[in-house]
């Protein structure tokens, strides 16, 4: 299972990159990301600056270079943070959405996780920048600098990021306010709540990367307290505090355990592909950053109980089936993938050239094609990167 997942991976980036792929300007020793493929000559020229969408063309690069790093994968990596920061025209901390730089500061930082990698000299600086986001009245970041609104899709990353960092207080004040105040009825995690001179106004959107960073942020946390306790179970513990911090842990695993529960019901089929539909632009990315969390946690998720390996058989479940789906829903241009924004159906041609049926508001260009946007088929590779790595690990007996 492990080679066939990574042979199909393989096949994404090498579709990504060829497509999409690309130096910033026509500038030496860069790579970025074309946003839209056939591409304009705007979008050749980088003319509207996608951040966050590079931040996940770099996390991408990153994944295929932790399954199996070579010299090219490596040279593309610093290639494209080189491009991004010479794109941003400033340092990486001049953006006024808080959400965008905790995905680009992930990314970095996971990066220089590859041997040969070294850290970027902005980095620091821009894990700082988005922690002194933090609004003192709240005490969580805002969506952007200067907006009175406070969402999910900024604070979970920003805990992720925390957490692996060793600012734990800080992801757990965040992670917490979101259990507080944005889980709904069915128990999933809604978009964010403004902040109006009557009182809070929430924004119930369900978007399925607000599960995912919620559910990656538990994650972080729990493992960050079992490992400060020093021990892997309560029969074990040195003292008071440490039998508090594996409480707390459990908590968090708790949290992980029912919200997962709440994506499978709520957000896939039967058959376990997640269906939400999102789209084109930002939302074409939203299902692969929860096919992402989801497979952290069939592979990070401690297996210290039955409840725990249940769990994870779902997340690796949800994870599989999914990319099953959207592997069989693809087309192929010169052998290699496009995937489609609904993973339960058929991918189409982002521009015809003759082939296929197509209806004169999409001729005319009135409807857009998903399928044409970086979004659509980034969230496509990072779902297949997702089942290599729960493949691997599944093969590897790790799981039992």
């Amino acid at each position: 299972m492990q080679e066939k997942w990574a042979h199909r991976a393989d096949l994404a980036e090498n579709a990504l990159n060829d497509r999409h792929g690309s130096k910033l300007w026509g500038l030496p020793g860069t790579n970025i990301a074309m946003v839209a493929w056939p591409p304009t000559m705007k979008e050749k020229m980088h003319v509207h600056w996608h951040y966050w969408w590079q931040a996940h063309y770099l996390d991408c690069l990153v994944d295929a270079a932790m399954r199996r790093a070579t010299q090219q994968r490596r040279r593309r990596i610093r290639q494209t943070m080189r491009a991004i920061q010479f794109r941003n025209l400033g340092k990486l901390s001049k953006n006024r959405y808080y959400d965008d730089k905790c995905w680009l500061a992930l990314a970095m930082a996971r990066a220089t996780q590859i041997p040969g990698i070294k850290e970027p000299k902005q980095l620091p600086g821009l894990e700082l920048d988005i922690i002194a986001g933090i609004d003192s009245r709240m005490g969580v970041l805002p969506w952007r600098r200067g907006e009175a609104f406070y969402n999910t899709p900024t604070n979970g990353p920003a805990a992720i990021m925390m957490a692996r960092t060793g600012r734990l207080d800080q992801a757990i004040s965040l992670v917490n306010w979101i259990f507080s105040e944005l889980v709904n009825e069915e128990g999933l995690i809604i978009d964010g709540q403004r902040q109006r001179m009557h009182g809070p106004e929430f924004v119930e959107n369900i978007h399925p990367y607000c599960q995912g960073v919620t559910l990656g942020a538990c994650l972080e946390i729990a493992l960050q307290l079992r490992q400060r306790a020093g021990f892997s179970d309560l029969d074990h513990i040195r003292d008071v505090a440490d039998a508090e911090r594996m409480e707390a842990s459990m908590s968090y695993i708790t949290k992980i355990r029912e919200l997962i529960e709440a994506v499978n019901i709520h957000l896939a089929t039967p058959q376990g592909v997640l269906n939400t539909p999102t789209g084109d632009g930002d939302g074409g990315l939203f299902k692969g950053i929860l096919a992402r969390y989801l497979a952290d946690i069939a592979v990070r998720l401690p297996l210290d109980n039955p409840t725990n390996r249940a769990v994870k058989k779902v997340a690796a479940r949800l994870v599989l089936a999914s990319a099953e789906s959207a592997w069989n829903h693809r087309l192929e241009v010169d052998g290699l993938p496009i995937f489609a924004t609904n993973w339960t159906e058929d991918a189409r041609l982002p521009h015809n050239f003759g082939l296929g049926r197509f209806s004169l508001p999409e001729s005319l260009g009135v409807i857009r094609i998903a399928e044409r946007d970086l979004s659509v088929q980034l969230s496509g590779w990072m779902l297949l990167e997702a089942a290599a790595r729960v493949a691997a690990y599944v093969d590897s007996g790790m799981d039992k």
